[in-house]
C-alpha cells in the first residue's frame, strides 16, 4: 500500500501551473493539455527480443546446445550458486551454461546480495551440514585437492559465490552464513579460458570453470572438466570470431606495462594495484 504525498500545506493546492519553455509565450491549461493529449497519441514502438533457446539461455541464432552433452552429467556433488544481482543483466554469463549441463537440481541458483536463516531456511540448512563447502579463497581456507576426505562415499554441497571479485568479497564479508561451511580453495586450478572477460589476477576463474575442476576433484573424474569447458571454448570463440577481444588480466597488464586506464587515486585501490603487480595474496 503506498502513501499519497501531499504539498506542503496539504489539502488541494489549486489548478497546476502552466508549462511554458523559455521565451515563449505561456500556455494556458487548455492548450498545454492538448499538447500531452498528442504525445499519449504517439505510436509505442515495441522491441522485439531474439527468441532464446530454453537450454543453454542463448539467442536461438548463437545456441550452444551443440557443444553441450547430450545428457546431463551424472554427479553426485550438489551445487548452490549465491549470485549477485548485477550478474543477471550480463549478456555472457556462464552459469546458465553450468545448469545446463548438470540434472535438475544438482545446480541451484540463489540470487541476492543478503541471506539469512529467517528468509533463506533452505540455504541456512545447507549452510549447517557437515557435507558442505564454500570455495572462496583466503587465509582459512584449505586446499581442495588435499582435504582428506572421500567426497564419493556421501552426497557434498559446495557453494559457490557468482560475481565480480569484489561483489564476491563483500557478499562473503557481510553472510554470516557462509562461514559456517569448510573453507575451501583451488590451488591446482588452470588460467582461465573465458578470454573475453577481464580477470583481475591470472589464477582467476570464470564460475564455471570453478564449477568444473571443483566437480572433477570431488567426483574423480576429470572428464567432467573436459565437457563443462567445452560450451565456454566455444562462447568465447564466437564471440572473438564477431569482434571481440582477447581480455589479459589485470594483473598482466600492469607488470607489461600495458594497462591504459587512469590509475586510482584511493590510497586501498592503489595498494591493491601494487599487490597485483608484486603477485601478492590479494
Amino acid at each position: 500500500m503506498c502513501e499519497r504525498v501531499s504539498a506542503p500545506g496539504g489539502g488541494n493546492t489549486g489548478p497546476p501551473a502552466s508549462l511554458t519553455a523559455p521565451g515563449l509565450p505561456p500556455q494556458d491549461d487548455e492548450d498545454a493539455g492538448g499538447v500531452f493529449l498528442d504525445l499519449s497519441e504517439l505510436p509505442v514502438e515495441e522491441s522485439e527480443r531474439r527468441p532464446t533457446c530454453s537450454r543453454c539461455c542463448r539467442p536461438e541464432k548463437v545456441c550452444l546446445c551443440p557443444f553441450l552433452p547430450v545428457d546431463p552429467l551424472e554427479v553426485s556433488t550438489c551445487l548452490y550458486i549465491v549470485q549477485h544481482p548485477a550478474e543477471e543483466s550480463r549478456v555472457l554469463r556462464t552459469v546458465p551454461l553450468l545448469a545446463a549441463c548438470l540434472p535438475r537440481g544438482k545446480c541451484n541458483v540463489l540470487v541476492g546480495r543478503r541471506f539469512n536463516e529467517e528468509r533463506h531456511p533452505e540455504l541456512a540448512a545447507v549452510c549447517r551440514d557437515k557435507h558442505t563447502l564454500i570455495l572462496y579463497p583466503g587465509s582459512d581456507a584449505e586446499n581442495l585437492e588435499e582435504l582428506d576426505r572421500d567426497f564419493t562415499t556421501s552426497p557434498h554441497n559446495v557453494i559457490i559465490i557468482d560475481g565480480t571479485w569484489s561483489q564476491a568479497k563483500d557478499m562473503f564479508l557481510r553472510n554470516a552464513l557462509f562461514r559456517l561451511p569448510k573453507q575451501v580453495q583451488l590451488n591446482s586450478a588452470p588460467s582461465s579460458q573465458y578470454v573475453i572477460r577481464t580477470q583481475p589476477t591470472n589464477m582467476c576463474l570464470s564460475t564455471l570453470e570453478c564449477a568444473a575442476v571443483t566437480l572433477s576433484i570431488m567426483e574423480r573424474n576429470q572428464a567432467i572438466q573436459e565437457v563443462l569447458l567445452k560450451p565456454l571454448r566455444a562462447l568465447c570463440s564466437f564471440q572473438l570470431q564477431h569482434g571481440a577481444q582477447v581480455h589479459h588480466s589485470k594483473e598482466h597488464l600492469l607488470k607489461n606495462g600495458l594497462y591504459d586506464k587512469p590509475m586510482p587515486k584511493n590510497k586501498r585501490k592503489i595498494k591493491r594495484m601494487q599487490k597485483l603487480i608484486t603477485n601478492q595474496n590479494i
